[in-house]
C-alpha cells in the first residue's frame, strides 16, 4: 500500500509512500525540499558526487503525478540546492519540469536555499499560499494548520530485532513538517531539539516512509 492518510486541522490528507502529501479535495500535490542540482553544487566546491540527483528526483516527482494526476503542485521551498542552481538545470531536465508543469498550476514557494526562484521555469512564485485552514511555507513556525518542510525530518525505530531509519512525515493532528523529497536530500532526527519547538512533548507522530507502506509510529518510541 503506497498511501496512507494524515489529518491536519480536520483535513486529510494522502501520504504517498515517495514523501509527498495529496489533498484529494482540491486535487493538490505537495513536496517539499527537491534540492534540485545538489550534486553540482558540490562538484563546484570539489566534493564529487554521481551527477544524477535532479534526474533521480524528477523522475520520482514524475511518478508520484502521474499516481495522483493532481490539478495544483506545491514545491514548499528549497527547490534549488542554492541561488544559482536552476541555471545549471541541462535543457533536458528544463523540459522535463516543463512536461511536469503541463495542464496544472504550479506553485513554487521560497525558501532559505531558493529565497529568490527563476522566472523562466514556469508557474507561481509565493512566500507561502493560504487555502482554506491549511498554510503551506517552507520554515515550519509550529502554527496550527501548518504544513512545512525545511527540517527533513527522519526516524530510527527497532523492529524484529533490527534497527531501521527512514525519512517520515511529523505531525501531531495539527500541523505538519514534511520529509524531504530530493534524492540526495539528507535529513535530522525528530528527536533533534528544532522538533520539540514545534511540537511540544514528543507529542507528534512519525509517519515513516517504508518499503511498501507508511508507518504511523509515535515519537517517543522512536530514537
Amino acid at each position: 500500500m503506497r498511501v496512507s492518510n494524515v489529518t491536519i486541522t480536520g483535513v486529510t490528507f494522502a501520504a504517498d509512500l515517495s514523501g509527498a502529501l495529496f489533498w484529494e479535495e482540491h486535487r493538490l500535490l505537495v513536496v517539499s525540499d527537491l534540492h534540485l542540482e545538489k550534486g553540482s553544487s558540490y562538484a563546484t566546491r570539489g566534493v564529487l558526487l554521481p551527477p544524477y540527483d535532479t534526474i533521480a528526483t524528477l523522475s520520482r516527482l514524475a511518478a508520484v503525478i502521474s499516481r495522483h494526476n493532481p490539478c495544483v503542485v506545491v514545491a514548499l521551498g528549497d527547490s534549488f540546492h542554492d541561488r544559482t542552481a536552476h541555471g545549471r538545470l541541462s535543457p533536458e531536465d528544463r523540459d522535463a519540469v516543463g512536461a511536469l508543469q503541463s495542464g496544472r498550476d504550479w506553485i513554487w514557494i521560497s525558501g532559505n536555499h531558493d529565497p529568490v526562484l527563476p522566472r523562466d521555469l514556469g508557474g507561481t512564485i509565493a512566500d507561502e499560499v493560504a487555502i482554506g485552514p491549511i498554510t503551506f511555507r517552507h520554515e515550519p513556525t509550529g502554527a496550527p494548520g501548518e504544513i512545512a518542510g525545511h527540517l527533513h525530518p527522519k526516524a530510527r525505530v527497532s523492529a524484529r530485532g533490527r534497527s531501521m531509519e527512514r525519512r517520515c512525515f511529523a505531525s501531531d493532528g495539527m500541523r505538519a513538517v514534511m520529509p524531504a523529497f530530493g534524492a540526495y536530500a539528507g535529513g535530522l532526527s525528530i528527536r533533534d531539539a528544532a522538533f520539540t519547538k514545534i511540537f511540544p512533548k514528543n507529542g507528534f507522530v512519525a509517519h515513516l516512509l517504508g518499503d511498501r507502506r507508511v508507518h504511523a509510529i509515535a515519537a517517543s518510541r522512536c530514537y
